[in-house]
């Protein structure tokens, strides 16, 4: 954790009372005599954090800090995360693929695509309002499709397969015209499973369940 104070030569006293600040920021004064081969994984990342944080950088920059580790110590580390650099007030910029990680630990989120920004914003409004098929998919959202409206009020957009035609209740399509070509996607959790083979709602598709996968 000092390793960056010693390159700054300051006196010894300083660098012992900003080692001792910042392992109780971190939650690990019990562990101050312990080499880093004796921590766990979670601890060790801890330690890691304090370290970059030890100079007080202006600039804060994490690069999937939390990616070695296992589900249960990742979601436990990434409040922690988040709340150590609201407490001590440091921009970060923090690099992740996963979601979950992201929507935890962020303020708002950039999502980039061949070194270019494509769409930043909360994680509330790009969760509700994907700008592309990369930052939908990236999001997990797979159940997407490319279609033309045929009608308007309400919108009627015939897909491009087999599954027929959707309406649409978003406000977004209310600003096209019939003819255009749009992409949308269907959140897998507002479908519905039924025996039911009537006809007559719309957005209804018929198919065959061919694997059944255990996902909690």
């Amino acid at each position: 954790i000092s390793f960056g104070l010693r390159m700054k030569k300051p006196p010894p006293e300083s660098i012992f009372r900003r080692v001792t600040e910042l392992l109780e920021l971190v939650g690990l004064q019990a562990f101050a005599k312990r080499g880093i081969h004796e921590l766990s994984g979670g601890e060790r990342q801890r330690v890691a954090l304090a370290r970059a944080l030890a100079p007080s950088p202006k600039l804060l920059m994490l690069d999937e800090p939390l990616g070695a580790l296992d589900r249960r110590l990742r979601e436990s580390l990434q409040v922690q995360i988040r709340s150590i650099l609201k407490e001590i007030g440091v921009m970060a910029i923090y690099v992740t693929h996963n979601r979950d990680e992201a929507f935890a630990i962020s303020d708002r989120l950039a999502f980039m695509e061949n070194g270019t920004i494509v769409q930043t914003d909360t994680p509330e409004e790009i969760f509700n309002n994907p700008a592309s098929e990369t930052v939908a998919r990236s999001l997990g959202f797979n159940n997407l499709f490319i279609g033309t409206i045929s009608r308007m009020h309400p919108c009627l957009v015939e897909i491009d397969s087999e599954i027929g035609p959707i309406l649409a209740a978003r406000s977004e399509f209310l600003s096209l015209m019939q003819g255009e070509r749009v992409m949308f996607f269907i959140e897998e959790r507002a479908v519905q499973l039924t025996k039911n083979n009537s006809t007559t709602n719309q957005n209804k598709f018929f198919g065959k369940i061919t694997e059944r996968v255990f996902r909690g």
